[in-house]
């Protein structure tokens, strides 16, 4: 059975950034912010992008609308990432999409043959047999994820003292991993040290 779906891409970006001292999503990469750059990245393998904020909302809203994005806000962020990711898989299925692909906007923007590579990766999957295809680089398992309707209705049926990881976990044999030679998928940067030793690593040798 083939699938048909209409993908939304989600970026999750109502954090605090405490430990960077500024806005993760304002973080920039080649002349662009990561937040724009996932917008415009995402838009090649996505119907169209939402962007969860929270307290940040006023600050990213125009980057959002100049991107073509359309901002979501999450009114708990304290409650942390869980509770964002299930206000964007509600608007997701809300604007009549059955699939979402998921990233971090503190994770440096996946290329665009790697969400290539996992858009028809899904495509081609069994749908009763794959719920959400995850990268992986080095071992490590990253974003962003494509996640199909059976995964994001397990997401939103989860107590809300859950995890995404919990979720994951309790579905593991629905979930195809994908080895990728893009670094960005695992590159989580949360420290400015982080985001510094980042940008020496992107530098032509």
């Amino acid at each position: 059975m083939a699938r048909y779906p209409a993908f939304a891409g989600v970026i999750l970006a109502a954090g605090d950034s405490s430990r960077m001292g500024s806005d993760k999503a304002l973080l920039t990469w080649g002349g662009e912010t990561f937040l724009s750059l996932a917008i415009r990245r995402l838009s090649t393998v996505c119907d169209f992008v939402v962007v969860v904020t929270g307290n940040n909302a006023e600050t990213l809203r125009p980057m959002v609308y100049q991107n073509a994005g359309y901002l979501v806000i999450n009114k708990q962020p304290e409650e942390g990432q869980f509770s964002s990711l299930r206000v964007g898989l509600r608007e997701v299925l809300e604007r009549g999409r059955d699939s979402a692909v998921v990233t971090l906007v503190d994770r440096p923007a996946a290329a665009v043959e790697t969400l290539e590579l996992l858009r028809e990766t899904f495509l081609h999957s069994r749908p009763e047999q794959t719920w959400a295809v995850v990268p992986e680089f080095k071992g490590k398992h990253g974003h962003p994820y494509v996640a199909s309707r059976e995964m994001i209705e397990a997401f939103l049926r989860a107590p809300r003292s859950a995890t995404a990881r919990d979720v994951e976990h309790a579905n593991q044999s629905k979930i195809l991993y994908v080895p990728v030679s893009d670094a960005n998928v695992t590159a989580n940067l949360n420290t400015p040290a982080e985001y510094e030793s980042w940008k020496l690593e992107q530098e032509p040798r």
